[in-house]
This record gives structure tokens, C-alpha cells and sequence, in this order.
């Protein structure tokens, strides 16, 4: 039996002379490689400004903190979500608020989103689950209208739209992640883009230890004394980080390109076996970085490890983070019910989908998970 794995990265010899090139120059922490990489990815999402970060998490934090959220100030995030979206929340002193999911696509729902807010509410972050955006427009005009900064969680997707919006466009900040498994990798690593002067220029100081110079700035040319205005933290890319993006990023489409072609492979065997999954709206470009299905009711544990005995590598993303045990403690961040995102937390299961994918492997995917929930249904 052939064993699928969860997921094989898809970096290359371009990425590794890069990295290679980059070891055998001057800089290995953020200098000019760095610079190039933001310059690019600001240019391709459209965006005015680009920091590069240690990783989506980090981004997500400081992001907060620059916008002045802190104790006392509530913050809206979808429960159907990784863990570091809440997370870096309370690692501003805020408390997280956790939304309800459409049922639909598994995304933040906007009209949750607007029954959500109180006096207390100062952010809302919409996650773009899987790669498929949430609906911008809808939150925005809701930000808009109470006086809400808008953080996106961008780590499941770079190249998505919606309605003709992308990451970035309507919110005063969207958060990237370069872990391992995203669409492009630097094994771990983020970045923040934004079309605020003032809130990029707050960042770039926050990201390393509130110095008003980096290391590039002081070295390149005559040593210039720095100053710290403010506390900050680590959380800058290094060049090595840099070198591993700056081709994956040139391919980026041409990659999504062959996800989509196995993900549409995967939507018309599940449909035709009956097998449900989120699906994709119409006027949304999705950024495929997951592809999930939802195993019979009571029955994914049992699915899973079918699978698993099949030689198909598996994950569960997410269970409702509301229900994990530190958040379940903490009964105020979860102040309206939730079902649809328990729902969806205790049926999902994520299957292989990445470029290095065989057609010849997703076949024997298809034939598995059929089989696996035939069984059990």
C-alpha cells in the first residue's frame, strides 16, 4: 500500500541557491533580501506596506497593539479557527469574543459578527478559512459603522478574492503565515501589510524591541546611533526567511493552479458519493490552501483512523476553539451559542491537497475516503 502523506512542501533548487547565495552574503537577519520580499508581496496583494514577521501569530499581535488594544477591550473572532487567532488577542490583555461560523463555508458570520459587538468591542479579526475569504464587504460596512479596526487573519490564504476584494483592502491590517504547510513557506514566518503610514511605521518599530533602527539601517552605511521610544518585542524575518519566499512567490499562481485542479477532481467524486464540504461561492477566487470534508455525524474519530489504516495522512482543522479546555474555563469569551461551529469542529477532517500530489494519489484519496464513509454512514 502506498502511503499518501499529509503533505510534502514543494521547495526547490531555485529556493535552496537562493538560501545558499544568502548564507554566503553579509546579512542573514532582516536586510536587503527582507526589503525585496515585502517590496513584492506588498506589490502583489495591491498593498502600500509589507513587514515581514517571525510568524502569522506574532502578526496578529502586534498588529493589536498597534492599534492600542488592550485590557479591558473585547475583541470578535470566529471559534472555527486555529488557536493563535484567540491567542494573540489575550496576549494583548483583551478578551477574545468568539463568533458563529456559515454554515456553509465554515467562515465568521458577518450577521453573528454585528449581534456580537458591545460597548467593549474595539476589533473584529475575520479568519479566511481553508482560503476562501469571509465577506469583506459585509464586515467592513458593520466595522464602519461602529467604529471597529479590522485585523485579517490571512494565514489560509494569499491569492483568494471575494466580491473583488483581497487581503488587505478592507481592513487596517492583514496577517500572513509562511508555516510550513501554507502556500508558500519559510517554514515558519509572517508578515503584516497595511495601507497605513502611521500604523506600518508603529509596527516596523514594535516588531524589533521598539529600536528606531535596525540592523541594515545602522550598518549599510556610517553606524548611526538607535533609540528606543517604546517597549517592543522580536518578531522581525531574516533574510534566510526572505531568500526561501522571494521564487515561490513568482509561482505562486501558476501552483494554485494545480491545486484547484484537485480540488475540483475532489468536489465532483464527494459530490457524487454524497459526501459533504464547504463549499465555494460564486464571485470568490480561493486560495485552496486546505480541503476539507465532513465525516458522519459522531463518527470522524472512527473516520480518521480508517483512513490512517488506509495509508492516507489526515488532520482535523479545527475543533471549535471555544471548547478547548483553556477557553472553556473561560465561559465570557463565549457569551451566545455557537452550533454551527461545534458542528462543523466535531465532523471535519482534512485531507492531502498539494502541488506534489499525483493524479494517480488523488484517485487512491477519492477511493479511500469513499470507502471510509460508506462504511461508516
Amino acid at each position: 500500500m502506498n502511503k499518501i502523506e499529509f503533505f510534502r512542501h514543494n521547495v526547490g533548487n531555485e529556493e535552496i541557491d537562493s538560501v545558499v547565495e544568502t548564507l554566503r552574503g553579509i546579512f542573514l537577519t532582516t536586510g536587503p533580501k527582507t526589503r525585496l520580499f515585502e517590496e513584492k508581496f506588498a506589490q502583489y496583494l495591491g498593498a502600500e506596506y509589507c513587514l515581514g514577521t517571525t510568524s502569522c501569530t506574532i502578526s496578529l499581535f502586534l498588529a493589536l497593539k498597534a492599534l492600542g488594544i488592550g485590557e479591558g477591550d473585547e475583541v470578535l473572532v470566529p471559534s472555527m479557527t486555529f488557536i493563535s487567532t484567540a491567542n494573540a488577542v489575550v496576549q494583548c490583555g483583551a478578551t477574545p469574543i468568539f463568533v458563529d461560523s456559515e454554515p456553509k463555508t465554515g467562515n465568521i458570520d458577518a450577521a453573528k459578527v454585528a449581534t456580537a459587538i458591545t460597548g467593549r468591542t474595539k476589533a473584529i479579526i475575520p479568519v479566511h478559512l481553508y482560503g476562501q475569504m469571509a465577506d469583506m464587504k459585509a464586515i467592513n460596512e458593520i466595522a464602519a459603522r461602529h467604529n471597529l479596526a479590522i485585523v485579517e487573519d490571512c494565514a489560509h490564504t494569499i491569492e483568494g478574492s471575494r466580491d473583488g476584494i483581497v487581503p488587505g483592502q478592507l481592513s487596517d491590517a492583514a496577517c500572513f503565515s509562511f508555516y510550513a504547510t501554507k502556500n508558500i513557506t519559510s517554514g515558519e514566518g509572517g508578515a503584516i501589510v497595511t495601507n497605513d503610514k502611521d500604523l506600518a511605521e508603529k509596527i516596523q518599530i514594535l516588531r524589533l524591541h521598539g529600536m528606531s533602527k535596525s540592523a541594515a539601517d545602522r550598518y549599510t552605511a556610517k553606524y548611526q546611533h538607535w533609540d528606543m521610544a517604546e517597549l517592543g518585542w522580536k518578531a522581525n524575518m531574516s533574510d534566510i526567511q526572505a531568500a526561501l519566499l522571494l521564487h515561490q512567490l513568482e509561482r505562486i499562481d501558476e501552483r494554485l493552479a494545480r491545486k484547484e485542479a484537485i480540488c475540483q477532481r475532489y468536489q465532483a467524486a464527494f459530490s457524487e458519493a454524497g459526501i459533504e464540504f464547504p463549499i465555494v461561492l460564486d464571485n470568490t477566487k480561493h486560495s485552496r490552501h486546505l480541503f476539507t470534508i465532513w465525516a458522519p455525524r459522531g463518527k470522524r474519530d472512527d473516520m480518521l483512523g480508517l483512513l490512517q489504516d488506509n495509508g492516507i495522512g489526515v488532520a482535523v482543522n479545527f475543533r471549535a476553539v471555544h471548547g478547548l479546555t483553556y477557553y472553556a474555563a473561560r465561559p465570557e469569551c463565549s457569551p451566545h451559542p455557537l452550533p454551527v461551529a461545534e458542528e462543523i469542529g466535531d465532523r471535519t477532517i482534512t485531507i492531502p491537497m498539494y502541488v506534489r500530489l499525483t493524479d494517480q494519489e488523488v484517485e487512491q484519496v477519492i477511493t479511500a475516503v469513499i470507502s471510509a464513509y460508506n462504511r461508516l454512514n
